[in-house]
């Protein structure tokens, strides 16, 4: 049975995560109050980041911007696209 969180990002009951999704504090409130559509979105907003800005998983300075913009992001406090960003075109 899936367990069920009111979810932060979307204002609304779904289902949560399965696993805490990041270490620490940050992660524990990720796993208490953030649905899997909205973990799935910003998966695709972290990747996006990391290949717009050139970023690497492994530095540190890298982990704590993406984690600053996780927490924007998740719990509302402007996330950003990188100036210039395009995204791809359907064609």
């Amino acid at each position: 049975m899936s367990r069920t969180v009111y979810c932060e990002y979307e204002k609304r009951e779904t289902e949560g995560l399965d696993f805490v999704p990041w270490p620490g504090a940050l992660g524990k409130r990720v796993f208490a109050g953030i649905g899997k559509s909205a973990w799935a979105a910003w998966l695709a907003h972290q990747t996006m980041l990391i290949n717009e800005n050139r970023l690497s998983p492994m530095d540190p300075g890298h982990r704590a911007f993406l984690e600053g913009e996780m927490e924007k992001f998740l719990f509302g406090g402007g996330a950003e696209k990188p100036a210039g960003y395009v995204p791809e075109s359907g064609a």
